[in-house]
């Protein structure tokens, strides 16, 4: 056991947070994400939602300051879906990182492009629908 690391995080997670570096990517997908034909790195956290695996990454990793730092998945077109959930990442980002700059919105099938590139995928339980979050590493300074 450590101190001060959020006990959702698995030791397979911190390992990937450790291993990123400036400007990698990290996807947290919600339960509908199709992961594992995304990526072939991926980390399954089911049982857990989006918002709570958000909070522990914030407290131990940087975004990025020089570019867009956080994405949300668009809705697509015509799809009247409420999300609620998408103010609740505001406020955990918010709260989370000082460089956070506000969301992001990629497309459907261009945030699926991204996340084939990403460096990881954490799958979650997250029943919300369009819940999905990308997030670009900065540096520690």
């Amino acid at each position: 056991m450590l101190k001060n690391i959020p006990s959702i995080l698995s030791p397979e997670l911190l390992k990937i947070l450790m291993e990123m570096g400036h400007g990698d990517e990290l996807v947290i997908g919600d339960g509908n994400f199709p992961a594992a034909s995304m990526n072939d790195r991926v980390v399954r956290l089911d049982g857990h939602g989006v918002s709570e695996i958000l909070t522990a990454i914030l407290k131990l990793f940087p975004l990025d300051t020089y570019s867009a730092n956080a994405c949300l998945m668009e809705k697509v077109a015509g799809d009247s879906v409420e999300t609620p959930i998408w103010a609740e990442y505001e406020k955990i980002a918010k709260a989370g990182d000082p460089a956070f700059k506000g969301f992001s919105f990629i497309e459907r099938f261009e945030f699926y492009e991204r996340s084939k590139k990403a460096y990881a995928i954490v799958a979650t339980g997250e029943t919300a629908l369009y819940a999905n979050v990308l997030l670009k590493k900065g540096v520690v300074v």
